[in-house]
């Protein structure tokens, strides 16, 4: 009987050879591994869950309000203005005013190039009215009599502030502007064919308050 037969067994199960039998690893503590980690997993995921539903019920979503407002100034502002609150002027909002002349400092010549009479002297005492000074008035020179198919031309010196054409530019639309050889800084209004009559005062008045204060230009950051 060999040594390696247990006891009582008679000789039946013996062992022989030089090959044992080996014991593979139990299958059980491999899925007690998985089922852990699964576990320890899962419960990561409730915890997180969790801390973001106390940052919401604890009214933590302001910081994110605060900092988007940061990063745009506009809308934090927009937001913070009351109901009711009259918004402010385009010059409030950071546009500068620009600075014009007044219509007194603005010397109007005026020519009618049209075939209707006295055209020139009846513009002419309106914007007297409007605050502008007049100069000269009467028939258009034999270069533009008959010759202007538009509203009207506004003439003037090469040097002439480019704002004095823009304010007379808001008592009657469509006119074009030249330039000729003279020396003063007065301004001729040459009547044109299809001239109607001047824009409306109370109109005038808005187009110079727009010029005065230009609304700002519009940001290129989107929030």
């Amino acid at each position: 009987m060999s040594m390696l037969t247990p006891p009582g067994m008679g000789g039946k199960y013996r062992v022989t050879g030089t090959a044992y039998p080996r014991m593979s690893r139990p299958r059980r503590r491999r899925k007690l591994v998985f089922a852990l980690l699964g576990s320890v997993l899962a419960l990561a995921l409730l915890g997180y869950g969790a801390l973001q539903l106390i940052d919401v019920f604890r009214g933590d979503g302001g910081k994110h309000s605060a900092a988007a407002a940061k990063d745009c100034p506009t809308k934090g502002a927009a937001s913070a203005t009351p109901a009711g609150a009259a918004n402010p002027g385009p010059a409030a909002s950071g546009a500068p005013a620009v600075v014009l002349p007044q219509p007194g400092q603005i010397t109007v010549n005026i020519y009618n190039a049209t075939p209707r009479s006295g055209l020139a002297k009846a513009v002419g005492d309106e914007l007297k009215k409007r605050g502008f000074t007049v100069g000269h008035v009467g028939n258009a020179p034999a270069d533009f009599d008959k010759k202007v198919p538009g509203p009207g031309i506004l003439l003037g010196s090469p040097r002439t502030d480019k704002a004095a054409y823009s304010v007379l530019g808001t008592q009657l639309t469509g006119v074009t502007q030249q330039t000729d050889t003279r020396e003063g800084a007065d301004i001729d209004l040459i009547l044109g064919d299809s001239f109607k009559e001047l824009n409306k005062k109370e109109d005038a008045d808005r187009a110079l308050a727009v010029l005065a204060n230009p609304a700002p230009a519009p940001s290129s950051k989107k929030c």
